[in-house]
């Protein structure tokens, strides 16, 4: 027996295993972290587009992939929450995500009406198989391996369906503009409805979850597109960076402030 598990029994090395036990492996929901969450979707979409259109569409998904399991071991590794890996990881989801629900309409031709309800499928799968595993949604809860597999699925799950939702949208006519204030109106029905008592926490929380993504991707998309198609013309590279930089910003301001951390240990 080694002198670390000793220690780890008596009184003090209870509480440091309890402790990290109990490390939240998510931020807490504020205001901030709707605000980043907007912003990680919609430098994901315009970053998606650009990358396929400068490397080609197998090497932008080949390093996207990478991209993305890497950012998604880093996050396992750490105990507690951490915002630079934390929203390192959503980035890299949102950006992985976009090119999913992208490869499945442009490289194998399934039409958003078909590929939307796959992924809201896909996510109800993830929803179930969490909730039978551990009695509850709650983002509050992720606090064990298992929980934050079943998040970062659920996470994963997310953003392809709002991808697909959002493209659906703005190719029947909507528009990115069109898209971008629908689902600002939308966004708003499952706030009002907890609000009001008609909408428990959790399902009002991965309702406006869901929303975000074709909201931030369909602001991001009309700010890229040209203006000969609606759009204000800035293109992607401007858009991308310009959404990087912010995220940036607000990550680094929560890493120092700590505004979004419920854990002081």
């Amino acid at each position: 027996m080694s002198t670390e598990h000793v220690l780890d029994h008596r009184p003090e090395g209870l509480l440091r295993a309890r402790l990290r036990e109990s490390a939240s492996k998510v931020p807490e929901v504020t205001v901030y972290f709707w605000i980043v969450k907007v912003l990680t979707t919609g430098m994901g979409e315009t970053a998606s587009d650009l990358l396929a259109k400068v490397l080609g569409p197998i090497p932008a998904v080949g390093l996207g992939g990478l991209a993305f399991v890497a950012a998604l071991v880093l996050q396992f590794t750490v105990r507690r929450y951490v915002a630079w890996i934390y929203w390192t990881a959503i980035v890299m989801v949102s950006v992985f995500g976009t090119m999913a629900a992208d490869v499945l309409h442009v490289g194998l031709g399934v039409p958003y009406t078909l590929s939307t309800p796959l992924f809201l499928i896909a996510l109800a799968a993830v929803f179930a198989l969490w909730y039978a595993s551990e009695r509850t949604l709650s983002i509050h809860t992720v606090r064990t391996r298992r929980r934050e597999g079943f998040y970062w699925a659920a996470v994963l799950a997310t953003f392809a369906l709002g991808t697909a939702a959002g493209d659906l949208t703005a190719s029947i006519g909507l528009g990115y503009l069109g898209s971008a204030v629908l689902f600002a109106v939308a966004i708003a029905v499952p706030a009002l409805a907890h609000r009001g008592g008609a909408l428990g926490a959790v399902t009002a929380f991965w309702a406006a979850y869901v929303i975000t993504r074709p909201l931030g991707a369909s602001l991001a998309d009309w700010m890229a597109d040209p203006t000969a198609r609606g759009g204000l013309g800035w293109g992607l590279g401007p858009v991308t960076l310009s959404w990087t930089a912010a995220i940036v910003a607000f990550v680094a301001f929560l890493a120092v402030s700590r505004r979004d951390s419920s854990a002081a240990v």
